[in-house]
């Protein structure tokens, strides 16, 4: 029998971005709030203490900050007609754990959203016709616009300390001359510090870009461009370009993380506590299966516990919040034969292709250094930038120059057909390594009936739960769209007039690779939206079916989005905050009619 801990106003599940921002608003709203992470305790002392942290072989290839896949995991197969067998090595996607979740660990890109893809369907349906969208695919509208979050936007930017240089503020346009993105959506107010400095790759990519005619501009970083204190009174020191960011702790406390930017200001409030090592199994409901009493967790020592709570709060990583929901009742698990039900329902990813550039030994890049979001970008084929018609596929994709550090064991660019190892691999590693440009098309992913999210009958996890399982392929959409992006993005590289230029579309002609690295963007299967019929949660991520459970994440995404989820996964948590502490906390029940 389980062990019951007293009650508090809300229990949160995980403990990233989401966790966090959520963690902050309602102790400010006056709650008593116990957040529950699964992973250890983590901060930038001692995970990011300098030189331990900039080591490869620790972090990036025995993934030091990732999920032990030993415990928990997913199992994944191409179609239904296959069997699921479980994802056991780290690589296509890399879940955090412990105390920040991938917001330790990410690297620190913060874009905002394209407005069109807040209302995707309803978008290509006025523009292109019904029959544009392909049969089987299940994009949907988010259920809320671009100028209800932008707000949150801004606020979010302000905690992050978000590095960008804008292009219009209140309608005004200010970065035209200086980097700015002229594609961005208006904004209230400018980024709390101005761009990063260009590395040389970015520099190159840059000039390249404007020469056949496309609009670069600096991408938005969370990584400072200069000291900062945030709305918090958290403190962030200027980023040095060590080169150590997806994958690490920074030593420098420059890349905005919840354990740098937000859990110094939590750490004051004597409302929040913070339990690591609470692996959440159920959320626990009434009979009737109407309301939340709390959550059933595992500790540290193996013992279950029962937390009550008025409100639950699942803001865990995609998979996880999906995963508890089907394995507390919450919600109707979504059937691909019918197209009913809406837990698991428009699993997306991200459709990434690379292209690498080669340069003789004038050109000189220092792949070395970098930082996680600093880069030059376009979005001249992003969201809907450009004419549709006559490609026959739904979906943008923004290409960048993000030099983030390229590694001394698994960054070593060679041309096609150099051994794999001895002298020629050796001569052919000091001839590209520091003559060399990476460019990503960071394209959008489309939701699918085919591509969904439900409980796996054979596998179970360390505490004999039935593992998520996940149906997953790239559909002709994809393959489409990512040829015609690298397509795109080879003028680019060609501009550059490098000696060689090696790469292609990912996903063309192939099926989906797990041992290959995409990114971990991973969206939907407790999507949000305005009909209950077709969304797990609505326009404020309230689940339609238990009301004290609210579902912040990028598992509220209908589809993937081009640009990174994080900042749109922010917004969205301050945007469900301020409803739960203005409508909900004074009327507590459904904040929507269904």
């Amino acid at each position: 029998m389980a062990n019951e801990n007293k009650k508090v106003d809300a229990v949160i599940v995980g403990f990233g971005w989401a966790g966090a921002i959520m963690a902050k608003e309602l102790t400010e709203a006056g709650l008593t709030v116990l957040a529950l992470e699964r992973g250890p305790h983590r901060d930038t002392y001692p995970d990011g203490s300098y030189p331990q942290s900039i080591d490869e072989l620790t972090y990036n290839i025995r993934k030091k900050l990732f999920q032990d896949l030993s415990k928990s995991t997913v199992t994944i197969r191409h179609n239904a007609s296959q069997t699921a067998v479980p994802y056991r090595q780290l690589a296509a996607f890399l879940p955090g754990t412990g105390t920040g979740g991938a917001g330790l660990h990410w690297s620190g890109v913060h874009f905002r959203v394209d407005p069109t893809e807040l209302r995707m369907r309803s978008h290509y349906e006025e523009r292109y016709g019904k029959n544009f969208i392909p049969e089987g695919m299940t994009i949907q509208d988010f259920g809320v616009n671009y100028d209800e979050l932008e707000p949150f936007f801004d606020k979010a930017e302000k905690v992050f300390g978000t590095s960008g240089t804008p292009w219009s503020i209140n309608g005004k346009v200010v970065g035209k001359e200086i980097g700015g993105n002229p594609f961005a959506p208006d904004r209230s107010d400018k980024f709390p510090l101005p761009a990063q400095k260009r590395t040389y790759s970015a520099q190159l990519f840059s000039q390249a870009a404007e020469s056949v005619g496309y609009h670069p501009y600096d991408l938005p970083s969370a990584n400072t461009s200069g000291p900062y204190t945030n709305t918090y009174g958290a403190q962030m020191g200027p980023c040095n370009f060590c080169g150590y960011c997806s994958g690490y702790a920074c030593y420098m406390y420059s890349k905005a993380s919840p354990n740098v930017n937000i859990l110094p200001a939590l750490r004051q409030e004597p409302k929040f506590e913070l339990r690591n090592n609470a692996y959440v199994l159920r959320v626990n409901l009434t009979d009737d299966k109407k309301r939340a009493t709390g959550v059933t967790y595992v500790d540290g020592q193996g013992r279950e516990v029962e937390q009550l709570a008025d409100l639950v709060i699942l803001s865990a990583f995609q998979f996880h919040n999906v995963h508890l929901m089907l394995l507390s009742g919450i919600g109707k698990p979504y059937n691909p034969i019918t197209n009913e039900g809406t837990v698991g329902r428009n699993f997306a990813y991200q459709n990434i292709s690379t292209l690498k550039a080669l340069f003789d030994k004038n050109t000189t890049t220092n792949p070395f250094i970098g930082a996680g979001g600093a880069g030059v970008g376009v979005d001249d084929f992003n969201a809907d930038n450009f004419d549709h018609g006559p490609h026959g596929f739904v979906g943008g994709s923004p290409f960048w120059v993000n030099q983030a550090g390229t590694k001394p064991i698994s960054g070593l660019p060679t041309p096609t057909g150099t051994p794999n190892w001895g002298s020629k691999w050796k001569a052919a590693v000091a001839d590209t390594y520091t003559h060399h440009v990476s460019m990503d098309a960071h394209g959008a992913h489309q939701s699918y009936r085919a591509n969904y999210l439900d409980l796996d009958p054979n596998y179970k996890d360390a505490h004999g739960q039935p593992l998520l399982r996940m149906t997953f392929d790239w559909q002709e959409n994809d393959i489409k769209m990512a040829q015609f992006m690298v397509s795109k993005m080879h003028k680019i590289a060609e501009a550059m007039n490098p000696k060689l230029i090696m790469g292609a579309a990912k996903t063309a002609d192939s099926h989906f690779d797990s041992t290959v690295y995409q990114t971990t963007h991973m969206n939907g299967g407790a999507i949000m939206g305005e009909d209950p019929n077709t969304s797990a949660v609505n326009r404020y991520l309230q689940s339609w079916d238990v009301p004290n459970v609210f579902v912040p994440g990028a598992s509220a995404f209908p589809q993937g989005l081009g640009y990174n989820p994080t900042g749109m996964v922010a917004a969205l948590t301050y945007w469900s905050a301020k409803a739960i502490r203005e409508q909900y906390l004074k009327n507590p029940g459904p904040l929507v009619q269904a």
